[in-house]
């Protein structure tokens, strides 16, 4: 994939706590935020598909809701 080089005004505190998490991960800062930004995209367009099966299919129900919690939880585990 081709990199185009930005520029992005961020506040001064956030620059340096990213800029330290890239350091100890041992990352260029510009491949953090990256990251970052390709999973705002991800939820973005995983947000769009539920929000789309709902307006097809209604609300989800608690009980659905309920069981996507359990799934996510033995997942994130």
């Amino acid at each position: 994939m081709a990199t185009k080089k930005v520029t992005i005004a961020l506040d001064g505190s956030m620059v340096e706590s990213l800029a330290g998490a890239a350091e100890k991960e041992g990352i260029p800062l510009s491949r953090l935020v990256a990251g970052a930004a390709e999973r705002e995209l991800r939820l973005r367009a995983g947000r769009a598909i539920v929000q789309q099966g709902q307006a097809e299919h209604g609300a989800f129900t608690p009980e659905e809701l309920a069981a996507a919690r359990a799934e996510m939880a033995v997942a994130d585990a």
